[in-house]
């Protein structure tokens, strides 16, 4: 049976098992008071709807990967944690950030945390986050411009007036050195709380010239102010410091059949290929009910963040060439520093009201942000030849040179200014709705010293509707439609070919189900969506000038399950068929086939890192006396390193394993990743060939966790 024939019986199997699970005779199961068991199922959400909201009332697709399932794979990186979320694919981001794909289409600026705008260029530490959501499709009625895919929100770890003291350390057979802790209680007898997480990490990886050396810290305080007011503060410094590494070029086709450890940035990285990246947040949310139908909140947050990254690379665009019976790459070395600040404020309202026989739950919004993004880049090209099979060495000096590249040095202020408003309605006892509409004014300007400035407005509404019929207790059915903008430069300079470009709208269609089974303990998802991005920004060929002209779709299945499907057991598992074309486009594409260059259109081709079939699943077995047993596959089919297709990274399967011990006093994982030692290629740069990234080998991976 074929995949999609397969998930498609499934997906038509589930409605029927749900409605059966609503006549089954009363169980009466009694056990003792006390915490409810962990599960990797979560019922509610708060980033489809910017509040607490059942995951089976939202008319959209919501994924989450949640405090238990991030503790049982000892997972410690965003891309780690996402590759339980069909739909979603990592992009090597340069070697210096996190950057995914969802359903076809980059996220590069749709990350937030806790609702708010999270679009700076760095790794993320997980040590203060909580659990991770990814809202399928546009998002734009609540998150304003991008997301065309989706958006990925992190929520913090909050304060707590129950007693949290524990350190973790965490090692592993490729050099890993970590220690992270989280502490929270009561201050006082006023209801006051706070919060203490950090980490610090010393560690190598199983790339040459690896290291990672890095810093994160996150006080917080909730502070009561009266019966129904009250004041949360945060603050997180989040400091990265690591090899730029760009990965492994290809050949005739395919990444490079070399040593995956194989380095081809400097031999002498940390003199001359590091990014350090620095990020620091403040926070102050002020939430006040004023009664049992009017409640108030306002996010203010302030960031600052810098990047001061070198890096030395294969020159994209440029042939091989033939030397003493071997192919040379040309090598070029860059350095790169960003300065940003900015602010964001949300101020909403939330109102519940009956209007004309029926329930409603009004969400009113105004958000305002500023953000100075300063650019500097410079560029030797050029700067040696190495063999294409043998790079080895550090590159020859550079600083003392004047860089033979276009420079940059550009400040770019975004200013964006917006209201929403959101109906959550009750239709009756089997009958919801969910209809909000977002208008934005995204107001860009690029300066650079003895150059023109560059600026533009934008003012765009975006909808979104839908409605979801839910026939009992245990099944829910939905069809919506969303909207989303995406602005010239986004978050990235504005310049004479791209200024006049017009943003570019992306619209989902999508219906889908949501089934509940055991009294919640374990839930079913499924969503077929039709997803076009249309004006895309390409090059007109004659003018070389952006035009929106492009157009780029994805028709897709995902499937989901979470949650505890027999006492003593609990699974997460999903499944993503995309089906994914570049409908119109001008640009074109190349790749290196020995010393010949192939350029070839993008019109026609598939999306870049966009595998037609990926999925995952894990399961844990409570074994006795506090132990469990757990394990797992992640496996997508091949994908493209770039939109031109002419590279392909073939399909992989990686099995995971883990002996987990849970105590009152302590806790104990041991977690053994890629089992069969697989080699594989995990992500490429999505945009030029050249740059592909391997997974890691089978490593071994210890964790203690002491409370106290």
């Amino acid at each position: 049976m074929r995949p999609t024939t397969l998930a498609v019986a499934i997906a038509a199997a589930l409605p029927a098992l749900a409605s059966a699970q609503a006549t089954l005779p009363t169980v009466t199961v009694t056990a003792e008071q006390g915490a409810a068991a962990p599960s990797y199922n979560p019922l509610v959400s708060s980033s489809a709807t910017k509040g607490t909201a059942p995951l089976r009332d939202i008319p959209q697709t919501v994924n989450v990967v949640g405090p238990e399932l991030i503790a049982d794979q000892g997972v410690r990186s965003l891309a780690d944690a996402l590759k339980n979320v069909p739909g979603v694919t990592l992009n090597m981001g340069d070697g210096q950030r996190d950057q995914f794909a969802i359903r076809g289409f980059t996220a590069i600026g749709d990350n937030f945390l806790d609702g708010v705008r999270d679009d700076a260029l760095y790794f993320r530490d997980l040590s203060n986050t909580e659990r991770i959501e990814v809202l399928k499709g546009p998002a734009a009625v609540l998150y304003g411009r991008g997301s065309s895919g989706g958006i990925i929100n992190r929520v913090s770890k909050l304060p707590t007036t129950q007693a949290i003291r524990e350190i973790t350390v965490q090692l592993d057979t490729e050099g890993e050195k970590r220690i992270s802790f989280d502490a929270a209680g009561s201050l006082g007898d006023g209801g006051h709380a706070f919060r203490l997480t950090g980490a610090f990490e010393d560690s190598t990886g199983f790339r040459d010239e690896s290291f990672l050396k890095r810093e994160a810290i996150a006080p917080s305080l909730d502070l009561k102010l009266g019966e129904n007011t009250r004041l949360l503060l945060q603050l997180a410094h989040n400091r990265d410091r690591r090899p730029t590494d760009f990965g492994i070029p290809d050949n005739n086709g395919r990444p490079l059949d070399v040593d995956h450890d194989t380095y081809y940035g400097s031999g002498d990285a940390e003199r001359d290929d590091t990014t350090t990246a620095t990020m620091n947040t403040a926070t102050a949310t002020l939430s006040h009910r004023v009664n049992d139908d009017w409640s108030l909140r306002n996010v203010l947050r302030y960031y600052d963040f810098k990047l001061d990254r070198d890096n030395t690379l294969y020159r994209s665009g440029s042939a091989y060439t033939l030397s003493g019976g071997q192919l040379m790459m040309q090598r070029t070395h860059g350095h790169v520093v960003r300065d940003e600040e900015g602010w964001f404020n949300q101020l909403e309202l939330t109102q519940r009201v009956k209007l004309g026989g029926l329930q409603h739950t009004l969400l009113y919004g105004i958000e305002g942000g500023t953000q100075d993004k300063g650019l500097d880049i410079d560029n030797w090209i050029g700067i040696d030849r190495v063999p294409l099979y043998n790079p080895g060495g550090a590159i020859p000096p550079y600083a003392t040179r004047a860089p033979n590249s276009r420079t940059i040095d550009n400040v770019t202020t975004q200013d964006s200014t917006a209201f929403y408003v959101q109906d959550q309605i009750a239709l009756g006892e089997q009958w919801k709705a969910l209809v909000g509409v977002r208008h934005d004014e995204y107001r860009q300007k690029t300066t650079e010293p003895g150059k023109p400035d560059f600026e533009r407005t934008d003012r765009e509404w975006s909808p979104r509707a839908g409605l979801v019929w839910q026939p009992d207790a245990n099944q829910a059915y939905y069809v919506s439609v969303s909207r989303s903008f995406q602005p010239s430069g986004e978050q990235f300079q504005l310049s004479a070919s791209n200024v006049d470009a017009d943003p570019e709208i992306t619209t989902n269609h999508e219906i889908g189900a949501k089934w509940d089974f055991l009294g919640g303990a374990l839930s079913a998802g499924a969503s077929i969506f039709h997803l076009v991005r249309e004006d895309m920004k390409i090059t007109d060929p004659a003018t070389r000038q952006t035009i929106n002209a492009g157009e780029q779709r994805t028709d897709g299945l995902e499937l989901s399950i979470s949650g505890r499907p027999a006492p003593g057991w609990q699974v997460h598992a999903g499944y993503a068929y995309l089906d994914t074309e570049i409908v119109k486009s001008t640009a074109t594409g190349g790749a290196n086939f020995g010393t010949r260059r192939v350029t070839v259109p993008f019109e026609g081709k598939d999306a870049a890192l966009t595998p037609h079939h990926s999925g995952s699943i894990w399961v844990t077995r409570e074994l006795a006396r506090g132990w469990s047993l757990g394990g797992g596959v992640h496996a997508q089919a091949s994908q493209y390193a770039s939109p031109d297709n002419l590279v392909r990274l073939p399909g992989f399967a990686v099995f995971d394993a883990a002996l987990l011990y849970r105590s009152k006093a302590y806790d104990l994982a041991f977690n053994l990743k890629n089992i069969f030692d697989r080699e594989y290629w995990a992500s490429a740069h999505g945009s030029v060939n050249g740059l592909n990234q391997p997974g890691a080998p089978r490593t071994l991976q210890a964790t203690a966790t002491y409370r106290f």
